[in-house]
């Protein structure tokens, strides 16, 4: 009888991570902008990743499973938000993000004072 729970608490888990991907797959078909495409796909794949990871891990229910889906959970929350900030940045100073929606621009004054002129 607990091994039909945990492996329905397991499916919900992937079901919810499955979900959480075809949104950001979605988001990024339908958004304009880059900057907007990568805010949009950050979040909810890292979400959708740790849940469908610990969906194997409790479906699996053993110690490498578990230790293997904790170690691709820490390696995805260390990287993801590392390469979107990269990608956006070199998308702005490419010229490829538009500035006019841009509300706050940090990155404007601090490439300013290091010497960068952005291309217009």
């Amino acid at each position: 009888m607990t091994e039909i729970v945990f492996d329905l608490i397991g499916s919900v888990f992937v079901f919810i991570g499955a979900v959480l991907c075809f949104g950001a797959a979605v988001a990024l078909v339908r958004f304009p902008d880059l900057l907007g495409k990568m805010h949009a796909i950050t979040k909810p794949q890292v979400l959708g990743l740790i849940f469908v990871s610990m969906g194997i891990a409790v479906s699996l229910r053993t110690w490498w499973a578990i230790g293997l889906c904790l170690l691709i959970i820490a390696l995805q929350l260390l990287t993801a938000p590392v390469s979107a900030s990269l990608v956006s940045r070199a998308a702005y100073r490419s010229g490829l993000s538009d500035d006019q929606e841009l509300l706050v621009n940090h990155l404007a004054e601090d490439l300013e004072d290091a010497g960068f002129r952005h291309r217009d």
